[in-house]
């Protein structure tokens, strides 16, 4: 890709409320890391093993396993590359690491520099996370719908190893961000296929009363 359409690209992210993605995907599992190939081949299986579900993210062994996943794949301190835990100074930065040939699901690294945070969201699809490395802060938020807002409900730290899962819908609202002195590196499992990551999985929404990173 050409520096120019790489940029269009990226502009056309930022208007949809979306941030960088860097284009690490492979083709198949067999390029990718021992430890990647792990958690494709894992998910997979959930998949498998939820194929009667006209939803498998509805499904509590789905959410279960896929948190038990994102946990042992954390805990490999070679799941990424160096590459992959670059950082922008722009904004928060996402690595597609591996995108499933069916369309299932993306994998990612999303590197926080400090002071950086997404917007307030919710999701489009069910996702989870794990912090590989360094501590976010999480901030929860409760939908409002009469109003057409979010009003935040807590606020936690969220630290190395810690895993979330949330389904789709304005249910599981939050916004994460670094406001530490050192960099934070967490991997990031969507319900989407690789080319939709950054336009199908955030909703952003706009809150009533988010506080600013310390």
């Amino acid at each position: 890709m050409s520096q120019d359409l790489r940029s269009t690209a990226l502009d056309r992210s930022f208007a949809q409320g979306a941030h960088p993605v860097c284009p690490h995907e492979a083709a198949s599992h067999a390029s990718h890391s021992a430890p990647l190939e792990r958690l494709c081949n894992t998910l997979d299986a959930i998949f498998e093993a939820c194929a009667k579900f006209p939803e498998p993210s509805d499904s509590t062994f789905f959410a279960r396993t896929m948190r038990v996943a994102l946990a042992e794949a954390a805990a490999n301190p070679t799941l990424l590359s160096a590459a992959q835990r670059e950082g922008s100074t722009e904004n928060y930065r996402r690595h597609l690491l591996a995108a499933d040939p069916q369309g299932r699901y993306a994998i990612a690294a999303l590197v926080w520099l400090p002071h950086q945070a997404s917007p307030v969201h919710a999701h489009h699809t069910w996702c989870g996370y794990a912090v590989l490395d360094g501590t976010l802060s999480e901030t929860v938020f409760e939908w409002n719908d009469a109003q057409r807002c979010a009003s935040a409900t807590r606020t936690q730290a969220r630290n190395a190893g810690a895993v979330s899962f949330v389904r789709g819908g304005r249910s599981g609202i939050h916004r994460l961000g670094n406001s530490s002195q050192q960099p934070a590196v967490s991997l990031h499992i969507y319900g989407v296929p690789g080319a939709q990551i950054s336009t199908h999985v955030n909703d952003i929404v706009r809150a009533a009363n988010a506080p600013a990173l310390a």
